[in-house]
């Protein structure tokens, strides 16, 4: 068939910059090109010079290849990268493969990629402004599919494509830096609410011993250990470290190690390079990295799984960290605060925490006493849910309490401790229709969930910490039918992030079916 060489180039430049989505343009002129050769697949190929990868960017070379993202390495031949490297004025602008057996490298490099080889394909070389940035592959099923007068014809196109290719890659670079700056302002957010909430409430009287401790430390970069019951206010001591220290204008930037899956928790925390792994398409700094100059806050310390307490250590040993498949390492300057309510010295005992590691972090420890051993703050953290509450559920005047609520909520154990209290306020004023606060309903309502241990220690041998929390947790999930996150859920009533309960639970092994037994 006779192909008018300019219709096709002007056809050919209108699909392939019709839409911003490189897939969706790539589509459009592979059906266009389809009417002129066998074009079953079509793909943008990215070369690096400097790693001698390559990398599929849009588009698929056959039905086994994965959409984008892989990155491959060249066959380190003479020949395999003349052909990638050198320009077009060195050889032909194309290359036609009719027969991968007959090219061991190309046959070596389909190969690790895991593609298709009874397979015909056309390269067109892509350059832009003398650099060689990648190819122009169009494939079919089947060997010898392919003429040079075909490949001459695609060749005519490639100085389109070639801009097509280099405006994804700036499309893609200002989507990631968007997201980047998304989540810096997310952060600085984040650190704004926390300025509003420095405030210690209790400083004067249950929490004034570990008030002190909190500014003893605060102006020195030592590692601090937070310990405490799950709901004391270990992130309010952490966040009132940061804030009274030198570096309080830098970010303090939060982790939680229990809810963070333990195959995401090196990339999470110092972060990966683009083509790490599958779906790293784009450099990702970790939590380390943002917290530079600052403070960076790990709660959950003793939920780490022991790769990433390996890599920890390496950083409050040598400053530096290391990206999931980099090879160079990158200088920190952070403090770091973690916090936990496990017992370390036991995990460490039992193997299950680094001891070189607890060292490190056990620099200067200050334990929160749980809210049953400091009931005189109870009037005074009323008080300021009450006050804090009312403003979020934009309620004018805070109510008053009713005479003998406050006796109630002396009475009470709070196993939940801080966050129990302020769960309790906020489900209050929620239900709030006039009147005063008396809180006696909702002790009624919880009275099976909170139970005293006493009939535990009735019934046979001191249970361990892991069965006591085990017990509670399933008649906590079976007073909800099961259901753990939400309004009313398991999550809500323990005080606990879902993602934090579900892990504890894994660890517990409790079923997190619906009726769990009790």
């Amino acid at each position: 068939m006779q192909v008018d060489g300019n219709e096709f180039f002007r056809q050919a430049t209108v699909r392939i910059c019709s839409s911003l989505d490189i897939e969706v343009a790539l589509k459009r002129m592979q059906q266009y090109v389809n009417q002129f050769l066998p074009a079953g697949f079509i793909s943008l190929v990215l070369f690096d010079p400097q790693k001698n990868v390559i990398r599929n960017i849009a588009g698929k070379i056959s039905k086994t290849a994965e959409k984008y993202g892989q990155e491959v390495s060249l066959p380190d031949t003479r020949e395999m990268r003349a052909r990638w490297i050198q320009k077009q004025v060195d050889l032909e602008a194309y290359m036609v493969v009719n027969n991968l057996e007959q090219d061991p490298d190309l046959l070596d490099l389909f190969t690790r990629l895991g593609l298709d080889t009874d397979i015909s394909f056309i390269m067109i070389r892509l350059e832009l402004e003398g650099n060689r940035i990648g190819g122009l592959w169009v494939s079919t099923a089947g060997r010898n599919q392919y003429t040079k007068e075909q490949a001459e014809l695609l060749q005519i196109i490639h100085e389109p494509v070639a801009i097509a290719m280099s405006n994804v890659l700036q499309h893609r670079e200002v989507l990631a830096l968007n997201r980047q700056l998304t989540d810096d302002i997310r952060h600085l957010h984040a650190r704004l609410d926390e300025k509003a909430e420095t405030e210690i409430i209790g400083a004067d009287q249950g929490l004034n011993q570990v008030t002190e401790m909190a500014r003893q430390v605060a102006g020195l970069d030592s590692p601090v250990l937070i310990l405490g019951e799950t709901g004391v206010g270990k992130e309010v001591i952490a966040n009132f470290i940061h804030n009274h220290s030198h570096r309080r204008n830098g970010p303090l930037i939060k982790v939680n190690c229990g809810a963070i899956a333990e195959s995401l928790m090196d990339s999470e925390l110092f972060g990966h390079e683009k083509g790490a792994f599958t779906g790293a398409v784009e450099r990702k700094k970790g939590r380390f990295e943002r917290a530079d100059r600052g403070t960076i806050f790990l709660d959950e310390i003793g939920e780490l799984s022991p790769q990433a307490q390996v890599r920890l250590l390496r950083v409050l040993q040598e400053k530096v960290i290391e990206r999931v498949g980099g090879s160079g390492e990158i200088a920190v300057n952070v403090r770091i605060l973690s916090a936990t309510h496990r017992n370390l010295q036991d995990m460490v005992a039992e193997g299950r925490f680094r001891q070189d590691l607890w060292f490190r972090l056990n620099v200067f420890p200050i334990s929160i006493p749980p809210l049953r051993e400091r009931k005189e703050d109870i009037p005074e953290l009323v008080n300021f849910f009450m006050q804090k509450k009312a403003q979020e559920l934009k309620i004018k005047q805070p109510p008053e309490l009713q005479s003998g609520a406050l006796r109630q909520l002396l009475a009470h154990d709070w196993p939940g401790n801080v966050r129990e209290l302020e769960n309790l306020v906020e489900r209050a004023l929620i239900q709030y229709q006039g009147g005063r606060i008396s809180f006696s309903g909702f002790f009624r309502k919880n009275s099976s969930l909170l139970q005293d241990t006493d009939e535990l220690r009735e019934s046979g041998p001191m249970p361990t910490l892991d069965e006591v929390m085990a017990r509670h947790i399933r008649r906590v999930l079976k007073a909800t039918n099961g259901k753990i996150s939400g309004p009313g859920g398991a999550a809500e009533i323990l005080g606990l992030h879902y993602s934090t309960l579900r892990h504890r639970m894994r660890k517990l092994g409790i079923s997190v079916d619906r009726n769990p037994s009790g």
